[in-house]
């Protein structure tokens, strides 16, 4: 009989939406991994907390370390109801926490969610903490999921990502290659909370907009994207890099959003043209950019007809990546390496992520 891990795997993305939780199962077969997510829950945060975890980042040094622990609690907190309103055998969770530093330029990278108070809040083992050793090796401690795509994704050419940022993954030359292409919901999701709405329902609004010609040619001149990967980016160059186009803008909210999905469909074209074969590709597309009817609709006509969009069902649009972080705690546990060089420029393969059980009270 094949070992079946009962893992409770935790994301918290860049868009801020939520707690995602992905009860899955993972298993190895004839050589692959497997994997079934069984239970699902999103914990919105209220309007306090996700304006304390955006703004985390500029919290003094003793605000922060508060903030670390009693989002760490929060977290245990909030496994512990899951567990038990599921009735859900769990063997260990496995957390990404929530991402308030990421310079790894400077050796520095911080998911905020102490792992001890989420092991005794939760009452389960876990493991966290995924990013810190790659940044130690020299890498960029982004993007991580890819080794998911590798191990249960690897009957598609490419995948991508949808969250706060776009990313993708894909093999080549033998190795996996995985980047951070821009920008996705983040642009988005800041323009429609200004406007007081949670979201543009399938980029409806963003449709009845027109392209502001100005404003697509500044962003696709930021240079991020003349970098070579490995390379990755996060809230720090939104806010400082992107913000100050936004604001500088004079055209209406409908046009900024018809806008970024223009400026994201043709940065993740021209990579996707870049890497492509001659034939056919199919191209996984995961995270909440997947759900928006316009974004997908300008994609696939900026993409053209050699490449197949595929977008699988909702469940693993929204939890795919709590899914990975999942079976990158299963590697952890079993001493196999998770994160890898080819994609984050570390000086090797690492297996990453810190351990922690529950202390008796």
């Amino acid at each position: 009989m094949n070992t079946v891990y009962k893992v409770l795997g935790l994301m918290s993305g860049t868009s801020l939406d939520g707690l995602d939780m992905a009860y899955c199962h993972l298993w190895e077969e004839n050589g692959h991994w497997k994997f079934s997510i069984k239970h699902t829950k999103e914990v919105p945060y209220s309007d306090a907390r996700r304006e304390y975890l955006k703004n985390a980042i500029y919290l003094s040094e003793a605000d922060h370390a508060q903030l670390h622990k009693d989002y760490g609690k929060w977290l245990g907190e909030q496994a512990k109801v899951f567990i038990e309103e599921s009735g859900i055998e769990v063997d260990f969770i496995a957390s990404h926490g929530h991402t308030s530093h990421h310079r790894p330029e400077d050796g520095i990278t911080f998911q905020l969610g102490d792992g001890q108070l989420l092991a005794n809040f939760s009452e389960k083992q876990v493991v966290c903490d995924f990013r810190t050793k790659d940044v130690d090796l020299g890498g960029q401690g982004a993007p991580l999921v890819p080794i998911g795509d590798r191990l249960l994704f690897h009957e598609y050419d490419f995948c991508l990502n949808l969250g706060g940022i776009s990313n993708i993954s894909f093999e080549k030359d033998g190795g996996r290659i995985a980047y951070d292409i821009g920008m996705a919901n983040m642009p988005l999701n800041y323009i429609t909370h200004k406007m007081g709405m949670d979201y543009d329902k399938n980029g409806a609004l963003a449709r009845s907009g027109k392209l502001d010609e100005t404003l697509l040619k500044k962003l696709n001149n930021l240079d991020y994207y003349r970098l070579p990967y490995p390379k990755s980016t996060g809230y720090e160059w939104f806010t400082g890099k992107v913000v100050p186009l936004i604001v500088a803008s004079e055209s209406p909210e409908a046009d900024l959003l018809h806008t970024f999905i223009h400026h994201n469909c043709e940065q993740i074209a021209a990579q996707v043209h870049k890497y492509a074969n001659s034939s056919k590709s199919r191209l996984l597309i995961t995270g909440g950019g997947a759900l928006n009817l316009f974004f997908m609709d300008t994609l696939q006509e900026k993409l053209g007809s050699k490449v197949e969009v595929i977008i699988p069902n909702t469940t693993l649009v929204s939890y795919k990546e709590a899914l990975v972080f999942a079976l990158m705690g299963v590697l952890r546990l079993k001493g196999i390496n998770n994160v890898l060089k080819s994609v984050t420029g570390a000086r090797k393969d690492s297996c990453s992520g810190e351990v922690h059980f529950p202390e008796n009270s």
